[in-house]
């Protein structure tokens, strides 16, 4: 699957509250701050996973759909790519 440049730049803002985080920790920053941008950093985690599996599903059942075939297990692998990254 190609990713876009939109998708990895999501990943870098990713990346780099990550690295806020880790700073955060060694200047002992309060627990619930740290947390707080944890959680923002899984939301976006999250965001980007749907993002990703959603263009991976729009461009198989086009695929599929090209060759004939029934969509509906890419629909199912998608789910379950979903359901597993939660």
């Amino acid at each position: 699957m190609n990713y876009d440049e939109k998708v990895m730049n999501r990943m870098k803002r990713i990346e780099g509250q990550i690295r806020g985080v880790l700073k955060m920790m060694e200047e002992e920053k309060d627990c619930k701050e740290v947390v707080t941008q944890l959680s923002a950093a899984k939301s976006a985690l999250d965001r980007t996973s749907a993002l990703i599996v959603s263009k991976n599903l729009e461009q198989c059942i086009r695929e599929e759909q090209a060759n004939g075939e029934s969509a509906e297990s890419v629909i199912n692998e998608a789910v379950n790519l979903l359901v597993r990254s939660r």
